[in-house]
């Protein structure tokens, strides 16, 4: 494969991931008030079983898509010599978006007590103690490393001021999204910021492919 279609490919990758992401979230049902919502949850899985296993294999697609687009990212920022706050950051997104993939299978377990006609709020119950736990932990290991790729783009010199300011508050508000224990929040904030802070770096990605940088010039 071309230098120049190495490029073109991890640009794709940067510009879909957040699409996947977005999608995905955005036809999660709607669970109105604060966690755990087990009376909407009930609702939501027995009123659309399929749309519930659907929408959180999506999900579980899209948080592995995330962490191959920052990789990508990372690549990139390590071509235009900026090698500190990206390595740092890189493996925090990785173990959170591996973490967050976890949630979505968990959240199979009532839609499999829906359809075997067992009781789908005591099941998500007895989930309760192993995913609130889970779901902090990877959103603020997720949110360290939104922060580190904040820092990095905006050290890079890889967009323009003003893009580059627009793309850091959007990994800002990506990180504190996942820390917000709203629906709305944590499913469309988090999808349309993600898109936001994403598309300019995969356009920048495409149309400037980076050259490979002396390591006696890469920041340290």
């Amino acid at each position: 494969m071309s230098i120049q279609a190495q490029h073109s490919l991890r640009a794709g990758v940067v510009a879909i991931a957040p699409a996947i992401l977005l999608a995905a979230l955005s036809y999660h049902p709607y669970l109105p008030g604060l966690p755990p919502n087990i009376d909407a949850l009930v609702a939501e899985v027995t009123a659309d079983p399929t749309r519930w296993g659907v929408v959180h294999l999506a999900s579980g697609v899209a948080s592995a898509g995330l962490a191959v687009a920052f990789l990508a990212i990372r690549s990139h920022l390590h071509g235009l010599g900026e090698d500190r706050w990206s390595a740092a950051a890189l493996p925090f997104v990785v173990i959170g978006s591996t973490l967050y993939a976890m949630l979505p299978a968990m959240e199979f377990a009532p839609l499999a007590a829906s359809e075997t006609g067992g009781d789908v709020g005591a099941t998500q119950n007895a989930l309760l103690r192993w995913f609130i736990p889970l779901l902090i932990a990877a959103a603020v290991t997720f949110a360290v490393g939104m922060v580190g790729f904040a820092i990095s783009v905006s050290r890079s010199g890889l967009l323009s001021p003003w893009l580059t300011w627009v793309v850091v508050v959007a990994l800002l508000v990506m990180a504190l999204s996942r820390v917000v224990p709203l629906s709305a929040v944590q499913f469309y904030v988090h999808g349309v910021a993600a898109l936001v802070a994403m598309l300019p770096v995969a356009y920048s990605m495409w149309k400037h492919p980076t050259a490979s940088v002396p390591d006696t010039q890469r920041a340290v």
